[in-house]
């Protein structure tokens, strides 16, 4: 697996950390979460603005 470095402020990893540790994972595991819960919700949005793209353009040309 290939490791990432990143930086944020410490404040927010501890909350982090906090989260992690109330929820039995590790940072890591928290963070992967995340980042597939926000590319799976961005992929959602894309494709509705899509449909809606379409449906527009399919009403413009009648």
């Amino acid at each position: 697996m290939a490791r990432v470095l990143i930086s944020m402020p410490e404040r927010f990893l501890n909350e982090i950390d906090e989260l992690a540790g109330n929820e039995n994972r590790t940072r890591s595991e928290l963070i992967r979460e995340a980042l597939r819960t926000y590319m799976y919700r961005n992929q959602v949005r894309n494709s509705q603005k899509a449909l809606k793209n379409a449906e527009i353009l399919e009403n413009l040309l009648g």
